[in-house]
């Protein structure tokens, strides 16, 4: 696998991008428009997260998509999809780290795996794999291993309008705590993990006896846990465990990062956060390692552990390109405006672990059927 240098996206320097109009069927805010054909707008509210919000304009292009697979010639066609490109940031986790839009991969109607099931281009699943060094890959279409542990997606609100699981229990090292479990996000979006304040404050009471090592705070408190620990001290960094339903188990064995100090030492510091919401967010930084899949037709999140180099992890996947190597169209047209809609779901934005821009290289030789991209991580 071979990552590439990206350049930043910009609307007005691709040849095929348009804005999506307020009078489109996609369009859920289109009360917000003075004019039928004016740029529809997003806007989304994180309320979870000190009043953080997300708006722009919403536009439509082509993302230029290759199929690979052993039993099959590769081809290679564009498929349009929405995307929204960010014109104001707002609230402490955009600080010094607003994104410059919103990619979509959640259940509603116009993320971008579900733009691309309604094409007949794949089926309605995607997964996600970071490596230590900030890369990794996305494929759409991959439904994972029959081998990875699941478990399901629940609803809110009788819907499901984000990836959200049930944690019954969870463990740190060998302790595993008696508090109650709690509903969690899983967010790619988000670079950290954060846990409702009474889970969080008992996990790391826990984690801190464990560590047996001088405890430090950084930048004014934003990092509580972290700790100057030697070679000796960091293999027995304790690891982190959440249990699912029917006895899966998602163990996240070193759930630190580290930071250079100025006097010349290295910090290490948990890697999580509370949050005075209802629910957690398991984020980025607990899925390295772990090939994640999100199967959005059947219902559940799968994981397995994986290099990112393998693709044995990956399920053979049956795709069906456009006839005579045309473009698909999975847009609905204003005439198909009958068709039902669910609301998308923004993911959430919080600080990145690092200033410059990651990049994920998508578009890979497998050897197993798949769609792959390319995607900037900002």
């Amino acid at each position: 696998m071979q990552d590439r240098d990206l350049n930043e996206y910009s609307p007005s320097l691709s040849s095929t991008s348009r804005h999506l109009p307020c009078d489109h069927q996609l369009c859920e805010w289109s009360s917000n428009c003075k004019s039928p054909k004016d740029p529809c707008p997003y806007i989304f509210n994180y309320d979870d997260f000190e009043n953080t919000s997300s708006a722009g304009f919403l536009v439509e292009d082509k993302l230029h998509l290759a199929s690979v697979g052993d039993r099959t010639a590769r081809k290679m066609f564009q498929a349009p999809v929405v995307l929204g490109c960010g014109r104001k940031q707002s609230g402490s986790y955009f600080d010094g780290a607003a994104p410059d839009g919103v990619m979509g991969l959640g259940p509603g109607d116009i993320s971008v795996p579900s733009l691309l099931a309604k094409a007949g281009l794949i089926q309605n699943c995607f997964s996600l794999c970071f490596e230590e060094n900030d890369s990794g890959r996305i494929l759409f279409g991959d439904r994972g291993h029959a081998s990875q542990q699941s478990t399901p997606f629940l609803p809110i609100q009788g819907s499901y309008v984000a990836y959200f699981v049930g944690v019954e229990s969870y463990c740190v090292g060998n302790s595993c705590l008696k508090r109650s479990g709690f509903k969690a996000l899983v967010d790619s979006g988000s670079s950290f993990t954060y846990l409702p304040s009474e889970v969080y404050n008992e996990l790391v009471s826990e984690f801190d006896k464990q560590m047996n090592a001088q405890r430090f705070s950084l930048q004014e408190g934003l990092w509580d846990y972290c700790y100057n620990a030697s070679s000796r001290e960091l293999h027995n960094i304790p690891a982190i465990q959440l249990k699912f339903p029917r006895n899966q188990d998602f163990v996240v064995h070193n759930p630190t990062f580290s930071v250079s100090h100025h006097q010349g030492f290295t910090m290490y510091c948990l890697s999580l956060q509370p949050t005075d919401g209802s629910y957690g967010i398991i984020g980025q930084n607990f899925m390295t390692g772990y090939h994640m899949v999100f199967d959005i037709e059947n219902l559940k999140l799968g994981w397995s552990n994986s290099s990112c180099q393998d693709t044995s992890d990956s399920a053979d996947v049956h795709l069906a390109p456009p006839p005579n190597d045309k473009s698909p169209n999975p847009l609905p047209t204003n005439e198909q405006q009958s068709i039902p809609r669910t609301p998308s779901v923004a993911p959430a934005i919080a600080g990145r672990t690092s200033s410059e821009s990651s990049t994920a290289s998508l578009l890979i030789p497998f050897p197993h059927l798949m769609i792959s991209l390319l995607l900037l991580l900002r």
